[in-house]
């Protein structure tokens, strides 16, 4: 892992076969839940869901309901449904090992890398990874299993990104459809009082209650990753 070798050089750590020492131990933990949001936020389907949904509200017109909270909320659910395979997998193959003795921590960690890998390279763009390898100066690795975690998360990053912002723009257009239709009839009858946004808010709710819009979006967001 990328926090490993920064470790390992500190003042105070002790390495008996790659274990750190108890106070060690601690500064690592406390390192790693300082950082925990980043990961969480970087690393796993959160950063496409939060980003849709939030399309989605932009879409619909409600300005805050959902509010940002419920929409953190339902991320963070979703993105734990969806990583459960692979914490399952890291589970078994470094915490339990690491926790019986039979792994030192540099194994454990390097261990704890591989389903995250996996799952990384099902989503990183061939082309993102180009980038990253070549903004890095590496060798081009010989297989995809080769490549490092500096290279997978940049990449996985931006190919989430773009995903994200093509299904928002797709959320985009029935509403904006119906923005369009709304404001012609009220500018062709003439009632400026009101503007076309606020009046065309209820339809656009409207629709997505009937189609069960919110059943479509998550189970689509959730499918995607399977």
């Amino acid at each position: 892992m990328i926090l490993w070798p920064a470790i390992a050089i500190l003042p105070g750590a002790r390495i008996d076969g790659g274990n750190l020492s108890v106070p060690m131990q601690i500064v690592a933990l406390l390192t790693l839940l300082t950082l925990l949001p980043a990961i969480v936020m970087a690393v796993t389907p959160f950063l496409r869901i939060s980003l849709v949904l939030h399309f989605l509200r932009q879409a619909l017109g409600t300005q805050s309901a959902p509010s940002n909270q419920v929409l953190i909320g339902l991320s963070l659910f979703l993105t734990i449904l969806i990583m459960q395979p692979v914490l399952g997998q890291i589970y078994q193959q470094a915490w339990e090992p690491l926790d019986a003795g039979k792994m030192t921590t540099a194994q454990a960690m390097e261990a704890a890398s591989g389903p995250l890998k996996s799952f990384l390279l099902k989503f990183a763009r061939e082309k993102d990874i180009r980038l990253f390898v070549e903004l890095t100066h590496r060798p081009a690795p010989a297989r995809p299993a080769d490549l490092e975690l500096q290279v997978l998360v940049p990449a996985y990053i931006l190919s989430e990104l773009k995903v994200g912002f093509q299904i928002g723009a797709v959320l985009f257009l029935p509403f904006l459809v119906i923005d369009l239709v709304v404001a012609s009839v009220t500018l062709s009858i003439g009632m400026v009082q009101l503007p076309p946004v606020m009046l065309s808010a209820p339809f656009k709710i409207l629709l997505f209650v009937l189609i069960d819009g919110w059943n479509l979006v998550v189970g689509s967001l959730v499918k995607s990753f399977y």
